[in-house]
């Protein structure tokens, strides 16, 4: 067989097989992909599809997005995309409604500047309102509890004044 062009793949993911302490069977075994389909593939002698590469790289713990450029199924700009895109979302650190904040004001950027906005940007929206509907609710109940506070601290400063003076004066 002739090696085919898939940009340097499978010298790739060989690196990251052997920085991952895996042997090839190891690899087929985590991903459900033949070990003499994953030894041609890491040989360029054949060009995986996006749900295999998908699988080695959940198995390797890699980008999948990094894969697809390397095997020219997207484009790097796309992958940039989907990569902020999947940092925001997988950040523990904020919430989802803070997430689909993020997301919108990303996509109102790149529209700004020419970009489409990404491929799950209709799905962070929906996210984000589900997300937002969910945040009201809690935000109800908390605001209740911040009224009967509130109602409190104006019981407790009434109770200085005199029964003299006149509220209305």
């Amino acid at each position: 067989m002739a090696s085919l062009n898939v940009g340097n793949l499978g010298e790739y993911l060989r690196e990251q097989r052997r920085a991952a302490q895996l042997s090839l069977r190891q690899l087929a075994d985590a991903t459900g992909v033949s070990n003499p389909y994953l030894s041609q593939i890491e040989r360029g002698l054949r060009k995986p599809s996006a749900d295999v590469l998908q699988q080695v790289a959940k198995a390797l713990r890699i980008s999948a997005e990094t894969l697809y450029v390397r095997a020219g199924i997207l484009d790097e700009r796309e992958r940039e995309e989907l990569e902020t895109r999947a940092v925001i979302l997988a950040d523990p650190s904020i919430n989802e409604r803070q997430k689909n904040v993020l997301l919108q004001i990303y996509d109102s950027f790149r529209r700004e500047n020419g970009f489409a906005p990404g491929p799950d940007a209709d799905a962070d929206v929906n996210a984000g309102a589900q997300a937002d509907a969910g945040a009201s609710a809690d935000a109800g109940a908390g605001s209740d509890a911040a009224g009967d506070a509130g109602t409190r601290d104006g019981d407790d400063a009434g109770a200085g004044t005199t029964k003299d003076q006149d509220p209305h004066s």
